[in-house]
């Protein structure tokens, strides 16, 4: 009798928990979405340089090298001549979708900007007429992952940079921005870095921008392909957000680029620097300024031809060892 009774309250119970997942699967609301943070899987795009190399097989250290940063969440570039205008949207769809097999927030670079690096070692870009449309296509696919967050980096260094006629510039971000903008896309655009542009000029050109695009920027990244410490560029993320916030731009945050600041460099040399290594993997810290350090310039990737290297963006095996050389 009373294992008759201990059945029959066990499953009740059974019912009751049933009944419960069911009411959350049917009735609670998803989680919509959110800004980047610690902890966050961050997409491993299986089609990068890194992972090529891997591909290729060898026991030699340029191959170790190649594997262990295959497997590091790095961000996606779009280039227009890589990625053009006609095939970019399916592109962008097929990298959301990977992400989602991998339930990972994807980091997607977007690097087309008419007169691109001021001419220097990564020129090209898109000219003026040509640029909105390719902004346009690359939104096109982002709306193809309704509700699924995804981070953007807008055009990395281009507000820094010193190139004639900077407010042209400003006008084609904010335009950018303007296009991009989604409740699942969460856009930052160039803040520097702590040995470049003073707090208060780079806080400028970033105001400029979050004026002309209002509510379209989740904030700034900053130390994109370089090398300063995680403590000067946390210093400095927070010296940029109170200089916003004293003009008004409340609630603006920062992403940190970790890939090649291992070893610190703090120098004015910033291509292709002998000896760094690699940083802390992305989404390992964050905070209330911060919402996550991201590894945006994928290690062993070349920024030029300078130290030895291929042109930028080239696979360079020799500096993927280098980078690799205390963590594999």
């Amino acid at each position: 009798m009373i294992g008759a009774v201990i059945v029959a309250v066990l499953g009740a119970a059974g019912v009751v928990v049933a009944g419960f997942v069911l009411w959350q699967m049917l009735f609670a609301p998803a989680e919509g979405p959110r800004p980047p943070a610690p902890g966050d899987a961050f997409f491993v795009s299986p089609d990068s340089f890194a992972a090529r190399a891997a591909a290729e097989g060898g026991e030699d250290a340029a191959t170790e090298a190649a594997a262990y940063l295959a497997a590091q969440p790095t961000a996606v570039w779009l280039t227009p001549e890589t990625y053009p205008t006609d095939s970019v949207t399916a592109a962008v769809e097929e990298i959301l979708a990977e992400a989602r097999a991998q339930d990972a927030v994807p980091v997607l670079a977007v690097y087309g900007l008419p007169d691109r690096d001021c001419g220097n070692f990564s020129a090209g870009g898109l000219d003026a007429a040509d640029y909105p449309g390719w902004i346009d296509a690359i939104a096109a696919g982002l709306a193809a992952e309704p509700a699924r967050s995804t981070v953007v980096i807008l055009e990395p260094d281009a507000l820094a940079l010193d190139c004639d006629r900077p407010e042209v510039r400003t006008a084609q971000i904010a335009d950018a921005a303007s296009r991009l903008a989604a409740e699942d896309t969460f856009l930052y655009v160039d803040g520097g870095h702590s040995n470049w542009r003073s707090p208060r000029e780079m806080a400028t050109l970033i105001a400029e921008v979050a004026e002309a695009a209002p509510g379209a920027l989740r904030g700034f990244a900053t130390n994109v392909s370089n090398a300063n410490s995680d403590a000067d560029e946390t210093a400095y993320a927070r010296q940029l957000v109170g200089q916003l916030e004293a003009w008004g731009f409340d609630d603006l945050h920062a992403v940190i680029d970790t890939s090649r600041n291992g070893a610190p460099h703090t120098g004015s040399e910033w291509c292709n620097v002998p000896g760094l290594r690699v940083g802390v993997p992305s989404g390992t810290w964050g905070d209330e300024v911060i919402d996550a350090n991201l590894w945006i310039k994928p290690p062993g990737e070349s920024d030029g031809t300078c130290n030895g290297g291929p042109p930028a963006g080239a696979w360079w095996p020799e500096a993927a060892v280098e980078l690799t050389r205390d963590v594999r």
